[in-house]
Formats: C-alpha cells, sequence, structure tokens
C-alpha cells in the first residue's frame, strides 16, 4: 500500500512539473505574439491544471473533508463551500501577487507560493473553529448558519502556489490580463476536484450514519460524535501546517 502511494504521489508530483513547464510556455507565448485566440484555446488545459493541481498535498482537502464529516450540510451546500474554499485559495494569491508586483524580480527568485503570516492566521482561526465544534458536541448545540462557509474561507487563504506562479510569471512579462485568465481557469479546475472530495464525503458520511442508525444507533448521539471526530480531525491538521 505504501509502494502504491509513493508511486501515485510521484506520478503527481512530475505532473504538476509539466503544468508549470506548460504553463510558462503558455505565458511566454502570448506575451510574445499576444494571440487571444491562442491564450482561450488553451483555457481547457488551466482548468485541467487547476484540476490534477489540487490532488497534491495541500490545498485544504483535509481540513474541508474534516468539517463536513461532522458537519449537517448536504451535498449542494457541501459542494458550495468547496466553492467558497477554491474562490478564497485562488484570489488570495491573486491579490497577493498584484500587492507584491513591484517586488516581483526578487520574489521570483526564490519564496514563490508562501505566505507565512496569512498561512499562520488562516490555521489558528481554523484551530478555534475545530474547539467550537467540540464544544458543540459536547453540548449539542445546533448547526450555526454560515460556519461552512466561514470554514472555506478561512481554509482558502493559504494562496494556491500554482497561482502565484502563473501571475508572477505574467507580471514579470507584463501580460497580467493572460495570469487572470488562467487564474480562472485553474480556480474552476481546483473547485471541481474539491467539489468531487466533498461530495464524496458527505457520501460516506451518510453511509456511516444510516449503517449505524438501522443498527439502533441514536440519531443525534452519532452527529454529535462525527461533530466532535470532525473538531478533532481539524485541530489536528491546522496544528500539523503550523508546526510544519
Amino acid at each position: 500500500m505504501e509502494n502504491v502511494f509513493t508511486s501515485v504521489l510521484t506520478l503527481l508530483i512530475d505532473i504538476q512539473r509539466q503544468i508549470y513547464s506548460s504553463l510558462s510556455g503558455y505565458l511566454t507565448a502570448f506575451a510574445t505574439n499576444r494571440d487571444w485566440v491562442a491564450l482561450l484555446g488553451v483555457l481547457p488545459a488551466g482548468i485541467l491544471f487547476g484540476a490534477v493541481h489540487a490532488l497534491t498535498p495541500g490545498h485544504g482537502k483535509s481540513i474541508l473533508a474534516s468539517y463536513l464529516l461532522g458537519s449537517r450540510l448536504q451535498a449542494l451546500r457541501a459542494a458550495a463551500v468547496a466553492g467558497v474554499l477554491s474562490l478564497t485559495h485562488v484570489g488570495s494569491a491573486v491579490i497577493l501577487a498584484l500587492l507584491a508586483a513591484p517586488l516581483i524580480t526578487r520574489t521570483l527568485g526564490g519564496g514563490v507560493g508562501r505566505a507565512p503570516a496569512l498561512e499562520l492566521f488562516s490555521r489558528g482561526i481554523l484551530i478555534a473553529i475545530g474547539l467550537w465544534l467540540l464544544f458543540r458536541a459536547l453540548r449539542g448545540r445546533r448547526h450555526v448558519h454560515g460556519e461552512g462557509v466561514a470554514v472555506g474561507f478561512v481554509a482558502g487563504l493559504v494562496p494556491c502556489p500554482l497561482t502565484l506562479f502563473a501571475m508572477f510569471l505574467a507580471l514579470g512579462r507584463g501580460v497580467p490580463e493572460a495570469g487572470l485568465m488562467f487564474a480562472l481557469a485553474m480556480m474552476l479546475g481546483i473547485g471541481l476536484t474539491l467539489s468531487g472530495i466533498a461530495l464524496l464525503t458527505i457520501l460516506a458520511r451518510d453511509a456511516v450514519v444510516g449503517l449505524m442508525a438501522r443498527h439502533g444507533a441514536s440519531l443525534e448521539r452519532l452527529t454529535r460524535v462525527l461533530d466532535g471526530l470532525g473538531g478533532l480531525l481539524l485541530i489536528a491538521f491546522a496544528a500539523r501546517e503550523i508546526w510544519r
């Protein structure tokens, strides 16, 4: 099993290297010829890049699944949380790149893809949300309206490294509009992957709850247990990222 996981991870890393190389080629070509038709023609590849990139470690997948495991959200709302996460994940990278535009020549040389203060703030808030889930599980409190959206927003505050790369590259070549177009395409791809993970989590959660309920377990007690488990996992994943 470990060998299979290592092989899959190696494959994803190799694909990601090809994505970075291809993205660099597309942006360089557009900077040279300003051919909008050609650029629009490769945007579907940008969606694919985002979808595959989201499968690599990071991007809030563990946090999203942890929260949804203990939530009572159904499929449509779970997909909405995934959409908010992907929008914030890509949007924060775009804003960070635009704000850092005067420093591109220094930043492009190293450190691209990291925003330590923003990451620390995001993980700290997620730990607070995890503690709230634990408290709610113990007290049996009702679900708070808009809580899932808040989790998606906070988890997405960590900027997407691929979007940062595309934006810095585009700004460095004087074609910010191309970087924004690719960012939009990649956001759609990331959103598709995260929505798929959200839906699978919801299906797995409902299957476990249904199975236990058929064996006489209290539905209210099960949801509280899942609430607590989701809180613990949220705290664990956020703390691990802070420690790293």
